[in-house]
């Protein structure tokens, strides 16, 4: 990679919340910054995840920026879990309100890496990508146009950990003339299903969120489910200024209780076992998280995640409110898993099983059905042909992963990051990985990301990423880079954790298993206040775990 071209302190990849705050952070130490962002705008998934009903599942009081206090109380959340507009709009006047979107490249995608090891810099390629259109919405196009090449002390993955679309293999996809659109990527303009019939594939968190929506406009909706999926009721509503102003009024305090809940101070969870209450305690409990809504119901004993026969207790509640809500005892069945609550992330909704009982809703079990091709005009499966004039793929992510290793990255000796990563990833603390130094990753695998709430989790990494640079820079140290001692001892504390839980138990994206030809590995770290503390210390310690050289 010759010619080239600029030169930053810092390169940054992606611009949602993460990379924002990022930007912002090492800016303010006075680094040169450039932000590098496929899209056209800030925002990350709540810039592509536009599809009808896209909402957040974190109450928006607490799914929001707690560095500054003049941010959080100007700012004032309508609903108690925001809409995808809302939370875009959110992001969209941070980056105004700091002044962050010159150093900001959109429609620029990181194509390559190579860490130069006399240099002890990293050497970057960037390509062009073009707009989406509403034809092309599920595939990224490239353009002709040459990149640009570049070089960085610092890269900082800000790529988000549901970013790379799960694009399903069916037979005959792209001969399908209707419209085909993806969750993770919908068109901005909105679609109109009006007198439509119309396919989904999936029934995971967008896929419940959109159907009962869809089935409002639509003449027919063909739901065709790969596994089903828990949901809980979300009774969002508007949010009173009373309340608003009560939570501002105590913001520290409330946010202090983010870290030692894991998803937030509303998670309210508790410390007693399923087994010390009474039965009819237990389903008290059970209905009032229910009466509430949102995944506040696995904190209501402390080893509903980690004792299968605790968990069989809630597996039966759910059993019971969809046999209530679905009028059908056959799709009762059929929509009800048989995996413990939790080990695939916990929907929230708003009437998805009520939506069911409607008679222009059908469901297919593709496990007793499976899709044998697509045609021009719509789905076939093993038993039935069906004419669809839209198709939508509610098909998820190549989660924590796969937007990192859509680059071409290489690290010393010129080893690739998938080749590293070939049998799961391998990282320390979610933050680095061996023999890539000055390489950087927010809320990455082996950090507790996913299992938290995603702004303060991503604050705590920017803030410790940010506070290592410095720390480089003020004691004139070239790099730094994982011990592959600590890095190994990490991905076994990683996997020894995830033992002890539910969540190997079932074929989930927390564990790759919705990724054909995936290596199936726990991702997460299970533990947000242990994990921030195992931060501090490894601070304290002199970055305990990594190797520091000096510049040449």
């Amino acid at each position: 990679m010759n010619n080239v071209l600029k030169h930053y302190d810092a390169v940054v990849v992606g611009a949602g919340f993460a990379g924002i705050y990022m930007l912002h952070r090492l800016k303010q130490q006075g680094l040169r910054v450039r932000v590098f962002e496929t899209g056209g705008g800030v925002g990350g998934t709540w810039y592509w995840n536009r599809y009808p009903g896209a909402r957040c599942d974190i109450p928006s009081m607490e799914y929001s920026y707690q560095f500054s206090d003049d941010l959080q109380q100007a700012w004032d959340w309508t609903e108690r879990y925001a809409t995808q507009p809302e939370i875009l709009k959110y992001a969209e006047h941070v980056v105004e309100r700091f002044a962050l979107a010159d150093d900001i490249q959109f429609n620029t995608r990181l194509s390559a890496a190579q860490f130069d090891e006399q240099t002890q810099v990293w050497r970057l390629r960037t390509v062009p990508v073009a707009p989406r259109t509403a034809e092309q919405n599920h595939a990224e196009r490239e353009t002709e146009s040459e990149g640009e090449a570049l070089e960085a002390r610092y890269v900082v993955m800000a790529t988000g950990c549901l970013s790379k679309l799960n694009q399903p293999k069916i037979a005959g996809l792209n001969s399908f003339k209707g419209g085909l659109y993806h969750t993770g990527n919908w068109p901005h303009e909105g679609v109109d299903f009006t007198g439509q019939q119309v396919g989904i594939i999936g029934t995971g968190s967008s896929a419940i969120q959109t159907i009962p929506l869809i089935a409002e406009q639509a003449s027919r909706l063909t739901i065709f489910q790969r596994s089903p999926n828990y949901s809980i009721p979300a009774h969002n509503a508007p949010l009173e200024q009373d309340y608003i102003q009560d939570i501002k009024n105590r913001y520290r305090e409330y946010r202090q209780d983010n870290w030692q809940r894991g998803f937030g101070a509303d998670f309210r969870a508790q410390d007693i076992s399923v087994f010390a209450v009474s039965d009819a305690e237990r389903q008290r409990e059970y209905e009032d998280r229910w009466r509430r809504g949102g995944l506040a119901f696995l904190g209501a004993f402390n080893d509903l995640v980690f004792d299968d026969d605790a968990n069989a207790t809630a597996r039966e509640f759910f059993r019971s409110k969809i046999r209530h809500l679905v009028k059908d005892p056959l799709l009762a069945d059929k929509v009800t898993p048989t995996t413990p609550v939790g080990c695939k992330r916990l929907c929230v909704d708003t009437n998805y099983y009520e939506t069911l009982n409607q008679g222009h809703v059908h469901l297919v079990d593709l496990n007793e059905n499976p899709i044998r091709q697509a045609t021009a005009s719509g789905l076939d499966t093993d038993q039935e042909k069906f004419a669809l004039d839209s198709l939508i793929l509610a098909t998820g992510f190549d989660a924590m992963t796969g937007a990192i290793l859509n680059i071409d990255i290489r690290g010393i000796g010129g080893k690739t990051l998938q080749e590293k990563w070939a049998e799961g990833p391998r990282t320390y603390l979610g933050i680095a990985t061996a023999s890539f130094p000055n390489l950087f990753m927010v809320t990455g695998p082996g950090s507790p990301s996913v299992l938290s709430n995603m702004l303060p989790s991503i604050e705590q990494h920017v803030e410790w990423i940010a506070s290592c640079v410095a720390y480089l820079e003020a004691h004139q140290y070239a790099t730094i880079e994982v011990a592959k001692d600590a890095e190994d001892a990490w991905v076994a504390q990683v996997n020894d954790l995830a033992e002890l839980s539910i969540f190997p138990r079932c074929n989930s994206w927390y564990l790759g298993a919705n990724v054909e030809g995936k290596k199936r590995v726990f991702l997460p770290y299970i533990g947000v206040p242990p994990y921030v503390e195992k931060c501090r210390q490894v601070v304290a310690a002199d970055y305990e775990g990594f190797l520091l050289s000096p510049s040449r």
